[in-house]
């Protein structure tokens, strides 16, 4: 069972109102910190190349190992660098103190200078300090500790001199194990969501696709577009080229202008830049970028195939990297928008798209305006976009709801391992 331990006030929040057998030490104290090698890219004679990890490998709570990179290392800096099972990684730049612990993901694996490793002695649990040392991030307890002024670093020193308290190793053992245990299931119950909005998402393909190349009407008399990628469609619709229902716009912006930044995202659409970049991270000028009308579709050459291609609900301007497309004929810009951002759309962008690499392919209007497309008539279109547009807000808000349910979850979890690391509740 669970018991509130008696307490005492020393210091820190991780360190406040601990049980009064509980130790507190310099993490250099209990453990080795080892900082890792500077990024060494050529053999000096006897060295071997091996697999090491950094900063962007240590995630909270565990380590990833889906990229590693090799370099070189002498002998001494594989026995000094070498990770052994138990070892703790923590994060040395970036979010600073993110730590995992090491369980031979990797038969053998090193370390370089933007992770520390801590190998504790024989009288401590590495699983307890590694919940710890969540709970001390999660607190801003790591962030305390370094200079912001600059780019922060949680110096080999900072981390040597921590203050954590020490429980005796029995506690220790039973604290890591309960919130293993604990945690595993709150995970579990974590990714189960994860995996329904996974799904939803997924359902929001499925109903925009088959709404914008098979229409609304599930008895609707069919007939084939005699357009491969499409298939078949209502026998009343027609299919044209997208060069018979866009033009291609060239309407350079003038000097010393004021407009709105536009760009195109993959994920979201056309947006003003000045709403998803930080400042300072804006053109310095706009003069002769492409004017964009509300109604116009921006056109990301090197990623439409990758859906970086969207209606402009704004006025504005945008790069002249980019194509500007102007509708030339009766319809509604979001059926569009929908049809061109779908799988089944994007393959057939893709396969006229030119270049050498798959990353640098490039749609040019001259091969995009071939592409035949569905064209129902307007009213139609229309009411394809609103049925969109309300399956869609149903899936938003399931999704929110799932998103919500993932978000006390973790903060569940946080609460779990904060109360149980520092002895709030004592674990029997």
């Amino acid at each position: 069972m669970n018991k509130r331990h008696n307490h005492i006030d020393s210091g820190p929040d991780w360190l406040v109102n601990h049980p009064p057998s509980w130790k507190i030490k310099p993490l250099k104290h209990i453990a080795n910190v080892v900082l890792g090698k500077m990024l060494c890219n050529y053999n000096k004679g006897g060295y071997q190349l091996k697999p090491y990890l950094k900063s962007k490998n240590v995630q909270w709570l565990h380590v990833d190992i889906s990229s590693v990179d090799q370099m070189w290392f002498s002998k001494e800096e594989m026995d000094q660098y070498f990770l052994k099972k138990g070892d703790l990684i923590l994060s040395e730049g970036g979010e600073v103190g993110k730590t995992c612990i090491w369980n031979n993901e990797l038969s053998e694996c090193y370390i370089q200078n933007s992770v520390h490793k801590v190998s504790f002695s024989k009288n401590n649990f590495p699983r307890y300090y590694l919940y710890l040392f969540f709970h001390i991030g999660n607190s801003g307890g790591f962030e305390a500790i370094v200079n912001r002024v600059s780019i922060a670093h949680l110096t080999k020193d900072k981390l040597s001199n921590l203050q954590v308290v020490q429980p005796s190793l029995s506690e220790q053992t039973a604290i890591a194990n309960f919130l293993d245990n604990k945690t595993a299931k709150i995970d579990t119950a974590i990714a189960q969501k994860e995996k329904m909005i996974a799904l939803l998402q997924e359902r929001r393909q499925i109903i925009i696709q088959g709404a914008v190349t098979k229409g609304l009407d599930p008895e609707v008399a069919m007939k084939d577009s005699g357009v491969d990628w499409i298939g078949e469609i209502p026998a009343h619709w027609e299919t044209k080229r997208v060069k018979n229902l866009f033009r291609l716009i060239v309407d350079p912006a003038p000097p010393n202008n004021k407009m709105e930044l536009l760009s195109i995202y993959t994920d979201i659409g056309v947006r003003p830049r000045k709403d998803l970049e930080q400042k300072g991270n804006r053109a310095s000028t706009t003069d002769g970028y492409w004017k964009v009308k509300k109604g116009d579709f921006i056109v990301n050459k090197l990623l439409a195939w990758m859906g970086a291609i969207g209606l402009s609900e704004y006025e504005g301007v945008t790069s002249p990297a980019y194509d500007i497309l102007r509708p030339i004929m009766p319809l509604e810009g979001n059926f569009y928008h929908f049809l061109f951002r779908t799988s089944l759309c994007s393959s057939e962008l893709k396969k006229h798209s030119r270049g050498i690499m798959e990353m640098r392919l490039r749609l040019y209007f001259d091969k995009f305006g071939t592409i035949e497309v569905p064209y129902p008539s307007k009213k139609e279109q229309q009411e394809i976009v609103a049925h969109i547009n309300a399956q869609s807000a149903k899936i938003d808000q399931a999704i929110a709801l799932q998103q919500q349910q993932i978000e006390k979850l973790k903060e569940y979890k946080a609460i779990l391992i904060n109360d149980a690391v520092t002895g709030k509740i004592k674990i029997v």
